[in-house]
């Protein structure tokens, strides 16, 4: 593919608003969509995340949860994940959704314990 002619649509991602505490064994809806400033038919989205506080499980749907690090593709820009918590105390994780053109955006998740 010559890179030079290659067009590159930025995205920018919503996110529903999410409640700040949680409980060992709470799930909780994450609701997201991806909004092109393109539309490229071919544009795929992928993504990855990363627990740093805490543990739980993130998941698409009822799909197996996520495993930190791996990619992942997104099969529709407007899409709800669940994240599942396995611990007591304060949690913390990144989600970052990517595009087939490296553009890549960065979300954090914070959850106080309310156990």
């Amino acid at each position: 593919m010559n890179w030079k002619y290659r067009t590159i649509f930025p995205f920018e991602v919503n996110v529903m608003p999410v409640p700040k505490d949680v409980a060992n064994g709470q799930t909780v809806e994450i609701r997201i969509t991806i909004q092109r400033t393109g539309n490229y038919s071919n544009t795929k989205y992928f993504l990855r995340y990363f627990q740093f506080d805490g543990q739980g499980t993130l998941q698409y749907y009822n799909e197996p949860p996520y495993l930190p690090n791996d990619l992942y593709q997104l099969p529709t820009e407007q899409f709800r994940l669940y994240y599942t918590s396995t611990s007591a105390v304060s949690q913390s994780f990144d989600v970052w959704i990517s595009d087939s053109f490296v553009n890549e955006k960065q979300i954090t998740f914070q959850f106080n314990s309310s156990d």
